[in-house]
């Protein structure tokens, strides 16, 4: 008798392709601390056990969605999305970034000897900085315009590249979560601390769905058959 993860299909769907296609698919895999950015070719099942959960649950939280159509985003035409992902997700990080570098900078100095100080954040963040920029660089001087002038022919090898660096991105919300402690802040926490950790959290949360959209939805229209 197939038990229901099977009956539904959902379970040998990947996390990715569920992102893409569920409205509200991303939140529950946010809750469950399932990777959908950079790990989205994994099959539900699957990364819901390497996170030690039971696939019927996450599957079950999913089912609970509704199921009335793709995700907007994956309507969109390219030049649109294109354009969505410059203003929305490049820009911001451009915007942002270095002001949590400084503010990352002022909570580590000042509680320097507290037990929970997030050690290592600015330095991360500044990393981040010059990583994003080249990274972005490369979309918006070669990939997106090639994008939009396409004649066909795939583009492979420049999207494989970018996949590479959305890997590497990954490693960076990784050692976000890890030096933020998931961004728990210590009680009595200061306005500034506060602050750091918010738009921290905002970065992880507007880089992870930045990733997701290229990866899961912008780069498929423009590759070879996997």
């Amino acid at each position: 008798m197939q038990n229901d993860t099977q009956s539904t299909g959902l379970g040998e769907r990947t996390v990715g392709d569920i992102a893409a296609n569920l409205p509200g698919a991303t939140s529950v895999f946010r809750a469950f601390k399932i990777d959908f950015c950079c790990g989205g070719d994994v099959p539900i099942a699957d990364a819901a056990r390497k996170r030690g959960l039971d696939p019927e649950m996450v599957v079950r939280e999913l089912e609970a969605l509704a199921q009335d159509g793709e995700d907007i985003s994956a309507e969109l035409d390219t030049a649109t999305m294109i354009s969505e992902i410059l203003t929305r997700y490049h820009e911001v990080h451009r915007r942002e970034l270095p002001e949590l570098f400084e503010l990352a900078c002022k909570v580590e100095a000042v509680h320097a000897d507290h037990l929970s100080a997030p050690h290592g954040l600015a330095d991360t963040l500044q990393e981040m900085i010059g990583e994003l920029e080249v990274h972005m660089k490369k979309e918006e001087l070669i990939l997106f315009p090639a994008m939009l002038r396409h004649a066909g022919n795939p583009l492979s090898a420049p999207i494989s590249q970018m996949r590479h660096d959305h890997d590497d991105h990954g490693a960076y919300l990784r050692r976000l979560d890890e030096i933020t402690h998931g961004f728990e802040l210590p009680e009595g926490a200061c306005r500034s601390w506060q602050a750091l950790y918010a738009g921290t959290r905002k970065l992880a949360d507007d880089l992870m769905d930045h990733i997701h959209l290229e990866n899961n939805i912008l780069f498929p229209r423009f590759e070879a058959e996997r």
